[in-house]
């Protein structure tokens, strides 16, 4: 006659318990570590990819039009996301926090290429920190609303440019021109170089 099944005590239950969220942190550690190396390696890779393009080594007196091209050929980037890569690499050299942020694996691919595309050397310490301490999504978001606001600010700017025009000219009673101007920069140049060469000696 078999003896009945025990039935499970508090003890192992506590156990198993026990060695569930055991394993379930041994897994938490190890998925961050490596996310942690492969934010490191990605560094790594644009890294290189600046110093490729830099160098222009992707012409190779071919046909290829631009870096990106090339790792879209050789290394099977769609296009789109490989222009994002030569751009997020190039900015990085002008970024020291965020670079080094990034290539120590703390922040990742996700949150440099957002932060790129507003970061200078006056905010990036500003940015880097939302970067820590915010999800991807979040950083996202920002550089959302900071765009918006850059321009809106530059819309601004620009219409005070152009509510500050000014052009005034009289001939005196020698029937000699006499101009006064205030014109944005660009537009200022082209009439100069107009003025310029309607005065210079023949």
């Amino acid at each position: 006659m078999s003896s009945p099944a025990r039935l499970p005590t508090i003890l192992d239950i506590e156990t198993s318990t026990a060695d569930h969220v055991r394993r379930q942190e041994q897994l938490a550690n190890q998925i961050t570590l490596l996310a942690g190396q492969i934010n490191a390696a990605n560094h790594k890779l644009l890294t290189l990819i600046a110093e490729f393009d830099r160098c222009k080594g992707w012409s190779g007196g071919g046909t290829l039009r631009s870096c990106a091209h090339w790792l879209n050929w050789k290394c099977g980037i769609a296009i789109g996301a490989a222009r994002e890569k030569v751009r997020v690499a190039h900015c990085l050299a002008e970024l020291p926090l965020i670079d080094t942020a990034f290539a120590s694996g703390e922040i990742s691919y996700s949150k440099s290429r957002a932060m790129t595309r507003v970061a200078t050397p006056e905010n990036e310490d500003y940015l880097l920190m939302i970067a820590q301490h915010g999800t991807a999504s979040h950083m996202e978001q920002l550089v959302r609303k900071y765009q918006r606001v850059q321009r809106s600010m530059e819309g601004k700017i620009e219409a005070k440019r152009e509510a500050s025009r000014k052009l005034t000219y009289y001939q005196d009673d020698k029937g000699m021109w006499i101009i006064h101007a205030k014109l944005p920069p660009e537009t200022g140049a082209l009439v100069v170089q107009v003025i310029e060469a309607v005065v210079k000696p023949n």
